[in-house]
């Protein structure tokens, strides 16, 4: 499960949030790329923005399901 203690740098605030056991594996961009982008010289992916609607929350719970190492919360501020 995600900490909201160890968030990499460069995600935006708000409920969604990328943490330090990222492994850069893309599936999030796979399945929101409107909110996922990765930072390709650091190694991990990060929040470039947050949902709004319900659509759009649907598409950032499915890169949650879709993280193999459990990097993305939803319990950020």
């Amino acid at each position: 499960m995600a900490d909201s203690a160890n968030k990499v740098a460069g995600s935006v605030d708000g409920k969604y949030y990328v943490d330090e056991e990222c492994i850069a594996c893309d599936a999030c961009i796979g399945e929101a790329p409107d909110f996922f982008e990765m930072d390709d010289d650091n190694g991990f992916a990060f929040v470039k923005a947050q949902p709004s609607t319900d659509e759009e929350i649907e598409q950032c719970e499915a890169a949650m399901e879709a993280c193999p190492v459990e990097a993305i919360g939803n319990d950020g501020e």
